[in-house]
Order: C-alpha cells, then structure tokens, then sequence
C-alpha cells in the first residue's frame, strides 16, 4: 500500500485526490492546509482521516510515502524541500518554483535524496503529444525548423470554471501578493514543455512581452492586486536551431482550455491539437509534401502522471517530467521575465 499525503487542498489539490482514490494499492492518508475548515472539508469529502496546519507537522507524524504538492506557485519550493530531506517522494504542481535558483536547488535535492520526483506537466498526458515527440525523434519531419504554439483559455471573459470575481482559487492566480507568475508561470509553463518535448529540444533565446490588463477598480478586488500577467507573447530559438513562436492568454474568448502546435521540419509538418477535451495529431510527410495533404494520425493511449507517478514509486524508477525537466522550463521563464523588463530584449537562456 502506497500511502499519499496532500500539500495544499484548494481545487486542484481535488483532481489529485480523485486520481489517487481510484488507484489500487493506494491510500490517501492526510491533508495538510493552512485553512483549518478547508482541509476538514476535503479530508471529510475524500474520507481521510489526518489533518495537519503545515509539513513540518506532517512529517513529525510521519505515516505516508509519497506527496502531491498542490501549494500556490510561490510556496512550492518551502513546502517540498523538507519532504525531500525527509526521503519522500514528490509530485509537485508546475512550475516547480518561482524562480530558476530555487527550482535547481529542489532538483538537486530530489537527485541526492534518491526519491521519485515528477513535475505535474498536465499535458504529458495528451497521447497525440506523445506521439508527435516519437515521431519527431524517430526522424519522420527531419531537422525541426519552425513551430508555433498556443495556449488559450477565456475564463477572464466568461464563466465556464466559476466567477474569477469572487472566487479565491482563480483570484489567487490573478495576484503576485498570493504566489502567481500569471499566465506565465500557470499555462506558459504547459506550452513551453510541449512545444519543446515535441520539437525534441529546449528553449536557448527568449524574446517576450507580458501584459497585464486592467480587470477592475483600482487593479484590485478585496485582498487581491491583480498584477499578474494575463496574456504572454513569445519568440523562441531552441537549442537545435529551430525557431518558432508561443503564446498564451486568459482572455481568448471562445476557447475554454485548447493547446495547440505545429511543427515544421525539412521533410514534414506535424499539427498537435488538445481542443474540447480532444486529442489529435495530423501529418504531412512525404511523399505527400508537394500536394500539402494532411492526414489524422493514429495516437496510442498513455497513462497519467498520477499513474505513471505511483508506478515509478512501486518500480523503483524514475519518471519524466521529473524536477530536473521542472528547472529547464523555469529557466526559460525566468529569461521571458528579464525579456519583457528589457523591453522585449533578446536574452539568453
């Protein structure tokens, strides 16, 4: 039996307790908040028995194997370091951390620990990106050189998750005060990790441009500034020469959470889509180049990260997207920050 604590129990933290619960051989055994009647509400809905005010007094207690850190963005780092020194192994939300330093020093110490560690890199679980990225490894397009990439949501322009106005799981992520890197940090992250994995390369320039829009009175609802960057504009060069563009906002109006590539090499495209909750992958290869047909292209099923997470713990192995991946990524958003303090300046990754 795999015993499961959960860091942080807003709403994310439920999506992790559902996948765990229909787990076999895996237990969830504690939930840990600094909101005394949010954690005895999730506890009491997912039938967990421990609660607890803070990690520390978790591991006092000590009865788990592994955690999912489902903190804000900015406490990731504080939350998980503790849990590595103590032998445990992690899942952690993305990003890994709120800054390139820290996030290096949490891969540092899940390598050194030994333990399982894995970045919570959604969109790992769509099987057309999968695919993509073998086909693209296996030489199919040949030498990547272009790629463009989306990710688009619209809750700051109409209801579909809940009313942003006044709930605070969405108002949190509109507020550097509570931990946010805006969309950056929240989707920027999904979209750079799958359009490098696919494109079979990191990111090595950045030139980007990140807006915050006036959303009320002030900039401010409650205890909440709502500084964070919403929408965010980027060129990128990759490491293997590529160059493409990515880009992301919360205010797409007409796309609820759709994610979008094409990836462009010398001897075929390829067009990944994640729209409605849909996964699809189409190709052109030769020898269909000349007449620029596109065809729908078989994608196998993959397993999640939660999955994928447990059985790494049950094996003994470790599993991609893990936090060593987690700090490649910061550092790229790390270089899109100083980008857009520069004036959009080219900077290195």
């Amino acid at each position: 039996m795999i015993r499961v604590l959960i860091i942080g129990t807003g709403g994310m933290a439920h999506a992790h307790a559902e996948a765990y619960a229909a787990m076999d051989g895996v237990k969830l055994v504690g939930g840990v908040d600094t909101d005394p009647a949010r954690v005895a509400a999730f506890n009491a809905k997912f039938g967990i028995k421990d609660g607890f005010s803070s990690v520390e007094d978790a591991l006092d207690w000590g009865a788990f194997d592994a955690a999912s850190n489902v903190t804000p963005d900015a406490i990731h780092h504080r939350t998980t370091m503790p849990l590595l020194k103590a032998g445990k192994h992690v899942l952690c939300e993305k990003p890994l951390a709120a800054n390139y330093a820290d996030a290096a020093e949490m891969a540092e110490a899940a390598a050194k620990a030994g333990v399982i560690n894995m970045v919570n890199l959604t969109y790992r679980n769509v099987p057309a990106v999968t695919e993509a990225a073998r086909l693209v490894a296996s030489g199919a397009i040949g030498e990547v050189r272009h790629f463009e990439a989306s990710y688009l949501q619209s809750w700051l322009t109409q209801p579909a998750w809940g009313d942003w106005q006044t709930e605070s799981q969405w108002l949190w992520r509109l507020s550097t005060k509570h931990g946010s890197m805006g969309v950056l940090g929240d989707v920027g992250v999904h979209i750079l990790d799958f359009a490098s994995l696919v494109a079979g390369a990191d990111a090595a320039r950045v030139s980007s441009r990140l807006t915050t829009f006036e959303k009320a009175p002030g900039g401010q609802i409650g205890e909440y500034p709502l500084d964070a960057n919403d929408s965010m504009t980027m060129q990128v060069a990759l490491t293997n020469g590529a160059v493409g563009v990515v880009h992301a906002s919360r205010m797409a109006s007409g796309h609820i959470n759709d994610l979008r590539l094409r990836v462009f090499g010398t001897k075929g495209g390829l067009d990944v889509r994640f729209e409605n909750n849909e996964s699809i992958l189409r190709a052109c290869l030769t020898p269909d180049l000349e007449a620029a047909k596109w065809q729908d292209m078989p994608v196998p099923p993959v397993e999640t990260n939660y999955t994928r997470f447990i059985d790494a713990i049950r094996a003994g192995q470790m599993v991609l997207p893990d936090f060593a991946r987690g700090a490649v990524l910061q550092k790229a958003l790390d270089a899109a920050v100083t980008s857009d303090g520069q004036g959009c300046q080219d900077v290195i990754v």
